[in-house]
């Protein structure tokens, strides 16, 4: 006769057996707990070969964007890997929902023997009602905008692209937040810098079944390396609206002082004693040659005012459904940093396992 601990670690054996076969792999695996309760897991396993021309320097695979940094001569590079590998679990009770994501694009490993590489957190929230605390995209963020591209989220250069913890409160299309602050570029101190004041970021998104477009705005109070106090506001305007067919267009543009809210550390939040400028464009075609295989078409720009920064991205792609789980796809782009006269070629080939 079976043991009641046996029975009690039985049940939740056979609901994750059963939620591993489940068909619907783009909604992640889902574990009923009860009827208020419940976890999914989810994420992609990733593999991906990157080869490099030019003396612009990529992160390859140890970060996440292009860092606009020339080498002391062209170099060809090629690499393997399959660290933008992530999973994710989401805990839902009642109201409550809770939601951790990783992936492994920290870095750490060599290649010499194991390639090792450590996780590294990307979100970590609870939500309730109509708040959100913890680490996630920043309110400023609008991720659909994002571009379906290999090397990940298409031209960041000109994008918002920034995770951070936040306390955020949503009221139907609008959102407002305050969240984490760093003058990037400006006071560093020994233990901490002078940061004593969060950022306040509001958003409000209009929505229909054409798409979504979304104006936001961030005001910053920002320490220069001189210890002086100074003010920093940006905006954007991004969305994501559909074309013909299954087709979209995606875009953004941000004005102001943005800082380190777009480009992905294109432009600082402080030039010396200055607060910096920066004026950025990113526009993404994507269309459906059928069901399975589609092609993104992209591209973006960021100019600084003070450190007179000229960076560009563009790249073309296409994606190729094996099944609904299974894809493949293969991308060809260019990064140019004209502000320091370097540039490179890019090839890069993915293959991705839905989870």
């Amino acid at each position: 006769m079976m043991s009641n601990t046996k029975k009690v670690l039985l049940v939740p054996t056979l609901l994750l057996c059963t939620a591993i076969s489940s068909p619907n792999a783009l909604a992640g695996y889902e574990i009923k707990l009860n009827e208020s309760d419940k976890i999914t897991f989810g994420g992609f396993i990733q593999a991906d070969i990157r080869y490099v021309d030019g003396d612009a320097r990529s992160p390859v695979f140890n970060d996440e964007v292009w860092i606009g940094i020339a080498s002391k001569e062209d170099v060809s590079n090629v690499r393997f890997s399959a660290n933008t590998t992530r999973f994710n679990t989401k805990y839902v009770s009642g109201d409550i929902t809770g939601f951790i994501e990783m992936d492994f694009l920290l870095g750490g490993g060599n290649e010499k023997l194991t390639s090792s590489e450590h996780p590294r957190l990307r979100h970590a929230f609870i939500k309730y009602k109509n708040w959100t605390i913890g680490q996630a995209w920043s309110t400023y963020v609008n991720p659909s905008s994002f571009v379906e591209s290999a090397n990940l989220g298409g031209p960041l250069v000109a994008s918002a692209f920034i995770r951070q913890s936040m306390i955020r409160y949503t009221m139907g299309s609008f959102q407002v937040a305050i969240e984490n602050p760093e003058s990037l570029g400006g006071f560093t101190g020994t233990h901490a810098t002078q940061d004593s004041v969060p950022d306040i970021i509001g958003k409000y998104t209009f929505k229909g079944s054409w798409g979504n477009i979304a104006i936001a705005g961030v005001a910053k109070q920002l320490e220069t390396k001189l210890g002086n106090s100074e003010s920093g506001f940006g905006y954007g305007i991004t969305g994501r609206v559909k074309a013909f067919g299954k087709d979209d267009i995606r875009f953004q543009f941000h004005g102001g002082s943005p800082g380190r809210y777009v480009g992905s550390g294109v432009a600082p939040d402080l030039a010396g004693e200055k607060v910096e400028d920066t004026t950025s464009v990113m526009v993404a075609y994507r269309h459906f040659w059928n069901e399975t295989t589609r092609t993104n078409l992209f591209y973006g720009n960021a100019k600084t005012d003070t450190t007179d920064r000229d960076r560009t991205h563009w790249g073309v792609n296409v994606f190729q459904n094996i099944t609904k789980k299974l894809s493949y796809g293969i991308e060809f782009g260019n990064f140019e940093a004209e502000d320091i006269d370097a540039d490179s070629n890019y090839a890069q080939l993915n293959v991705k396992y839905v989870l």
